[in-house]
């Protein structure tokens, strides 16, 4: 793909020369793309980011070249081996997601607990594909970091074990959860209308995209009695990412993320506004990852490709079609919904929900707004009768308790995140788990079966159902589950 008279490679390569350059567009000049005093890097230099990215040069509608030129620039951050000449590390700093001083620097920066425990973002997003999954591994160790960084380890008393999730879809998945969350908002003001205009208290079950979470109840005061909620935070913000549903946008994510795995510190969070220095983790370094470099990590993370079905024939497709009817009798689609509606595409950076901490719409100046209908495999999803986008990710977007006394392998976490109960995590979504193994939110089962019937909790019935199948008919549920592939 052409930019003027520079291709894509010229565009991300951390070795170009090139500082100032247009678009085949002709409309934009970019002067982002340049690192401060390294514009002429030796080939032999050790830093993996040699051009930062100035967000402004991002803004506003994006056209089908900036866009590709943004995620591309992410693309090679997502698979950059940070260095200490970039910034890696945070030896007074902690993996909190609120800037956290530790009281003094660890003995080693690498370690595997909460980190630094990988060199790149593609280190544990591997499989099939960057992006991807991870195996056992590259498994993280989460713990919320604040006051405790001396006593972080592997120990379930001090955190949390989880496996890497895979990112394919993920700009189709935020776009769900905004549009979720701006409905159940809606529902509540309703009801607090709804109950000041009678002057009676008003119960309004929750419903979006037909996935309920519960009811509230609004007083004719304006208080809102929020005790039979399911599967949400009170403040009725979906929040799609990470297996416990804490993470509400890809910006939030990725900023979490760098610190905690990298020590590459945002300055939109450890920067001199919210922490009076620019050099937060006392490394030696400031102005690790600017706000455009952000957004150009969640550009490549919003657009990679909807995972696919994988095209079968013969015996395996008949045993797919049976074992899919049969995903259905289970009620296993009760939770690993075949897929929602999504009525836009247009992906802003920063999102609505974005708030203190990440780069907030407020202070942007102007969002990156970019369509993911660019994207080949977005085009190629169905629209249902209202014209609105199928998006086929087998999840409803809600937090279920899945263990009991009986079934409590997924309930052997010891610590509470963000305040989430223990037993209770984000419905995994089905699309592309025939590509990620292994399975279970520690990446400690190797088959599906074994996954399924780990179940517990809301899933109990399925379960029992699934245990009691016929090894052929557990046979076919498995076939059409590994036809959900991300890619060839």
């Amino acid at each position: 793909m052409k930019h003027g008279s520079l291709n894509m490679k010229q565009l991300t390569d951390p070795l170009s020369q090139k500082s100032v350059f247009k678009l085949a567009s002709g409309a934009c000049l970019i002067t982002g793309l340049i690192l401060s005093g390294l514009v002429t890097a030796s080939p032999w230099h050790e830093k993996a980011i040699s051009q930062h990215i100035h967000r402004s040069e991002f803004s506003g509608q994006l056209g089908a070249s900036e866009f590709e030129a943004l995620r591309s620039s992410g693309e090679h951050l997502f698979s950059a081996q940070f260095t200490v000449h970039d910034g890696v590390g945070r030896p007074m700093a902690t993996q909190a997601i609120i800037p956290t001083k530790r009281k003094r620097p660890p003995r080693s920066e690498f370690a595997r607990m909460a980190g630094l425990d990988a060199n790149a973002c593609s280190s544990c997003h591997n499989q099939p594909v960057s992006g991807g999954a991870g195996d056992f591994s590259v498994n993280v160790f989460v713990s919320e970091g604040f006051t405790q960084a001396d006593f972080d380890s592997s120990d379930p008393q001090f955190s949390n074990e989880r496996n890497t999730n895979h990112l394919f879809g993920a700009g189709l998945v935020e776009l769900l959860a905004r549009e979720m969350t701006a409905d159940l908002h809606q529902q509540r003001h309703e009801a607090l209308l709804e109950a000041h205009r009678t002057s009676s208290d008003v119960r309004k079950t929750l419903v979006s995209k037909g996935v309920e979470f519960g009811f509230l109840i609004a007083t004719p005061d304006g208080l809102i009695d929020t005790h039979r909620l399911s599967g949400v935070d009170d403040d009725l913000i979906i929040k799609p990412f990470s297996q416990k549903g804490v993470i509400t946008s890809l910006r939030q994510f990725t900023v979490n993320a760098l610190n905690h795995h990298h020590g590459m510190q945002a300055t939109e969070r450890f920067g001199s506004r919210w922490t009076g220095t620019p050099d937060f983790d006392e490394d030696g370094m400031s102005g690790e990852i600017t706000a455009g470099d952000v957004s150009a990590l969640v550009a490549y993370q919003a657009s990679l490709p909807v995972p696919a079905s994988k095209p079968v024939e013969g015996e395996w497709l008949e045993a797919s079609n049976r074992g899919s009817a049969l995903f259905d009798e289970l009620q296993c689609s009760s939770c690993h919904v075949r897929a929602l509606p999504l009525e836009s595409l247009h992906f802003s950076d920063p999102g609505p929900l974005d708030t203190a901490g990440t780069l907030r719409q407020s202070e942007a100046g102007a969002d990156a707004i970019y369509d993911l209908e660019l994207l080949a495999s977005v085009r190629q999803l169905e629209k249902n009768s209202e014209g609105h986008w199928m998006v086929p990710l087998f999840g409803d977007l809600k937090r279920h308790v899945i263990t009991d006394n009986r079934n409590n392998h997924f309930g052997n976490e010891l610590l509470s995140q963000r305040f989430v109960e223990r037993n209770e995590f984000m419905t995994s979504e089905l699309w592309g788990i025939a590509s990620t193994a292994p399975y279970g939110h520690r990446g400690d089962l190797t088959t599906m079966a074994e996954a399924i019937e780990a179940h517990g909790g809301d899933a109990k019935n399925s379960r029992d159902q699934f245990a009691a199948l016929s090894d052929a008919s557990k046979g076919d549920v498995i076939a059409f589950l590994k036809t959900l592939i991300i890619s060839e």
